[in-house]
């Protein structure tokens, strides 16, 4: 019997690690070619890799919650009957060299795949099998199918078996997660308990492969780009009138970044030196074709920037749709390595943080980022009279590289005028 030792693959994200989250096959089990055995969490994204090869797990190479490099063993399957698992294998591999993309994303591949067989329960938890036989070193196994509440979890120093869940058949929440953390720091006793055994009055927590890349981008974008920012106050009263008076006609209403991110596409396209990147090494200004508006949504793992693509074309209803679809895939750990990696321009709407502005940093390689801020009621002066009105900040941070104030002031009167009086910016449109 021949063992195969299937190495963790280029994930097709230029990454040199992923965390392992789960195991979603166990020693023992018979896996075909194909069939995903692993997921695994690299700096942008979640990613359910399939495997290479037919046979039965003789060893899983590393733990949930490990790190595991590029190249590193992941999984080793020890081969039966190997006539049709080689010629599956070798379909396998000659699609990764061709270029399909499938496997390198772990979305599997069409056709030709075996049916996936198990040779005993293996519905599994931080890698114990549900169901398995009880043993002297068994455990109470808990059910937690989001990988962000055991990181969570993990992250608080809680057993995820000394957790009681609310949800269905006893699933684990994020809430009961939270609740237990609660209730640890509410307990008179938690807090010298907690200083005893920690030692030194500090804690140290390995940064995730996410915050790596966070950091590294940052960083980067601090070193290396020229910024400069600029901000102004915004009427967003008309804005308001106009989506109430579509409400009350029953028609459907995009939501308010939908209208923004219409607008900013419009002033992208008559500054198009703001949608692109700077070659530093060959010394030019790239422009792009189309606008991949990305969209800041913060989520359990982090900020993170899904786009739009090709919001050029997009109407504000259809933006809305699509804005929608990417937060809830965002959120969810759905987003794909494409979406999360293809934005050209950043929109920011920081206001739903209950903040008035803020500074931000340049999502590297890009050139800019626009902000918004909550829209509040303050007193405004209309025709010079004083009026209340809805009020809210917009801010402008740009590669100072690519163009000088005018530009930038002449981009941020767009977007704000566009607002200001939506309906003649939506008629010319």
């Amino acid at each position: 019997m021949t063992t195969q030792t299937f190495e963790l693959p280029d994930l097709g994200e230029g990454l040199a690690e992923a965390e392992i989250v789960r195991w979603l096959v166990g020693a023992g089990d018979t896996v075909a070619v194909d069939q995903p055995v692993v997921e695994v969490e690299t700096a942008k994204s979640l990613v359910e890799v399939p495997s290479p090869y037919a046979g039965t797990v003789s060893r899983l190479h590393g733990a949930a919650g490990e790190v595991v490099a590029v190249g590193a063993p992941l999984i080793s399957i020890a081969a039966g009957n190997t006539g049709r698992a080689d010629a599956d294998a070798e379909r396998y591999r000659e699609e990764e060299l061709g270029g399909s993309g499938n496997v390198l994303v772990g979305y599997g591949t069409s056709g030709g795949s075996a049916p996936r067989r198990r040779r005993r329960p293996s519905a599994r938890v931080d890698g114990a099998a549900i169901g398995a036989p009880a043993g002297p070193a068994a455990r109470q196994v808990r059910r937690v199918t989001s990988p962000l509440v055991r990181r969570l979890a993990r992250d608080a120093g809680l057993a995820i078996g000394d957790l009681v869940g609310t949800g269905d058949s006893g699933l684990i929440t994020r809430r009961d997660v939270e609740a237990a953390i609660a209730a640890r720091c509410a307990s008179p006793a938690a807090a010298p308990r907690a200083a005893a055994a920690a030692g030194p009055a500090e804690t140290r927590t390995p940064m995730s492969g996410f915050r790596k890349a966070v950091s590294l981008t940052l960083t980067r974008s601090r070193s290396q780009i020229p910024e400069a920012t600029v901000w102004v106050d915004v009427d967003f009263t008309e804005l308001f009138a106009l989506r109430e008076r579509l409400k009350s006609s029953g028609r459907p209403v995009p939501g308010l970044l939908a209208y923004v991110a219409r607008f900013t596409v419009a002033a992208l396209r008559a500054h198009p030196e703001l949608n692109g990147t700077v070659d530093a090494e060959r010394q030019e200004l790239v422009q792009f074709r189309d606008v991949d508006l990305g969209i800041a949504v913060q989520t359990d793992r982090g900020l993170l920037v899904p786009a739009v693509m090709r919001a050029q074309e997009m109407t504000a209803a259809r933006l809305d749709t699509e804005i929608r679809r990417l937060t809830a895939a965002a959120r969810e750990g759905r987003a794909t390595p494409a979406e999360l990696t293809a934005g050209t321009f950043t929109l920011n709407n920081y206001g739903s943080f209950n903040v008035d502005g803020s500074a931000a940093i340049i999502n590297h390689p890009q050139v800019a980022i626009l902000g918004f801020g909550r829209v509040i009621d303050r007193p405004w002066a209309v025709g010079g009279e004083l009026a209340v009105r809805k009020i809210g900040q917009m801010s402008f941070v740009f590669d100072h590289r690519v163009c000088d104030g005018g530009t930038a002031a002449a981009f941020m009167r767009m977007v704000a005028d566009s607002i200001e009086c939506p309906g003649a910016a939506l008629s010319d449109l």
